[in-house]
């Protein structure tokens, strides 16, 4: 590569990191809900969001996957899709999906020049200590991105709720709901049925019948939500199948897994039509990292990181063990925010453990390891329990008990209980910080 070249590439390198600097510093700022200042970002950056048909995706636990399968599905069919995705894992160009790719470091930059100038523009015009967040200024990034693109549809998942999301600008034609659990109680009530109101809200009366899709299994007063949003609103109802047809194998491990992708093949062919047997075999091949991801296995212990971060989220990934373990002991890496019901947690996945290791993650809301230690202690934690604050050797430690209890059939560390902790997992060595929202 001639010396010009190194100096591009340097550059675009440095833009990106510079995006993600500011991306970062606006975290200052956390969570405001509201649609306002979304709605003048997007007014500053002239309606990017009104140059692609989208499906808005809203649940308590699946989006992510389910978004992933959706976008997959659309672009096997030949459709020009896009996704918008959160969290990530290791960089933010990850939330932003182009035919089945992230996008790249140099699209990043631009999309995220683009936002910071409108945001520079709207915080101007707000009062007091009003600010732009961090999720409202990359939701308009990835919004303008999908726009130059030229997607034909994009597929957005809702980052908490939907009524006050700042994804919900769009005019979605097609809403899906994956499930709906106690999360959140804070911000979007204490009940299901105040959960599902908020999640549903993103269902609107806009320039088309909106369809709304259902994942299986619902709790019986989302259910009832959704039945009186949908004859309000003159919205079509698709019920999910529970799982997808028998027989089709798919790159994302975990029964959880087979009924996202049966809500993303309902929430598919509500937009196209019809599937294509062929276009869906392609599309279940998505893998979806994070979640049930199996790392490579060398010395008789397999590391299965999954970013299982609440009460269903647990029961989900605890009912899919049973069938990988094969008998094999398993040693839990457990790390949990302050804001989730971590004694469900704990009860539902101690059980099944042989040996815990209790650690910490980046994120300042993380429940110190002592804490939780002291949590299982009085639910009743495995006879091997141990408290390890750093993620990677708390990792170490768990392949060590879990090559000495599987010392014939091998055994198995599982690292769940926060997406943050997958994060600092699998986050190079050096990298820099990754978001804590």
């Amino acid at each position: 590569m001639t010396r010009a070249g190194l100096d591009v590439g340097a550059a675009r390198i440095d833009a990106a990191r510079e995006a993600e600097r500011w991306l970062l510093s606006l975290e200052l700022f956390g969570m405001r809900f509201g649609l306002d200042r979304m709605r003048r970002l997007m007014t500053a950056l002239d309606a990017p969001h009104e140059r692609f048909s989208s499906i808005h995706v809203v649940g308590t636990n699946g989006k992510s996957s389910t978004v992933r399968m959706i976008a997959a599905l659309l672009h096997h069919h030949g459709v020009h899709a896009g996704a918008y995705l959160s969290p990530h894992l290791v960089s933010f160009t990850e939330r932003i999906r182009i035919d089945g790719a992230d996008i790249s470091a140099e699209q990043f930059a631009a999309a995220v020049g683009r936002a910071r100038r409108a945001t520079q523009l709207v915080d101007r015009t707000l009062e007091g200590d009003d600010r732009v967040t961090q999720f409202e200024a990359l939701t308009a990034a990835a919004y303008t991105q999908l726009a130059e693109a030229g997607v034909e549809v994009a597929v957005v998942e809702a980052g908490l709720g939907g009524r006050w999301d700042a994804t919900n600008v769009i005019d979605a034609g097609i809403a899906v709901l994956t499930n709906v659990g106690l999360e959140h109680t804070r911000w979007l009530g204490p009940t299901v049925a105040d959960i599902a109101r908020e999640k549903l809200a993103v269902v609107a009366g806009g320039r088309e019948r909106v369809t709304l899709v259902l994942g299986p299994d619902l709790h019986p007063d989302a259910e009832a939500e959704a039945l009186v949003v949908a004859e309000r609103q003159d919205a079509r109802i698709v019920r999910a199948a529970a799982a997808p047809p028998a027989g089709l194998e798919l790159g994302a491990r975990g029964a959880f897994q087979r009924r996202n992708f049966a809500v993303a093949c309902a929430a598919a062919e509500a937009w196209l039509g019809r599937l294509d047997d062929a276009a869906v075999r392609s599309a279940a091949a998505t893998v979806v990292p994070g979640r049930f991801e199996v790392l490579a296995d060398d010395d008789g212990v397999a590391v299965v990181l999954d970013g299982a971060h609440n009460a269903g989220g647990i029961e989900a990934l605890a009912a899919s063990l049973p069938e990988f373990l094969a008998g094999r002991p398993l040693v839990a890496v457990l790390s949990v925010l302050d804001d989730k019901d971590a004694a469900a947690m704990l009860r539902t996945l101690l059980p099944l453990c042989a040996g815990v290791v209790f650690t910490a993650n980046a994120s300042p809301r993380v429940l110190s390891p002592a804490t939780l230690a002291s949590l299982a202690g009085q639910i009743g934690a495995p006879a091997i329990a141990r408290v390890e604050a750093d993620p990677r050797r708390a990792v170490a430690l768990a392949r060590r008990l879990a090559a000495e209890l599987g010392a014939c059939a091998g055994g198995v560390v599982l690292a769940t209980g926060s997406i943050y902790l997958v994060a600092d997992l699998v986050r190079p060595h050096g990298a820099g910080r990754g978001s804590t929202l």
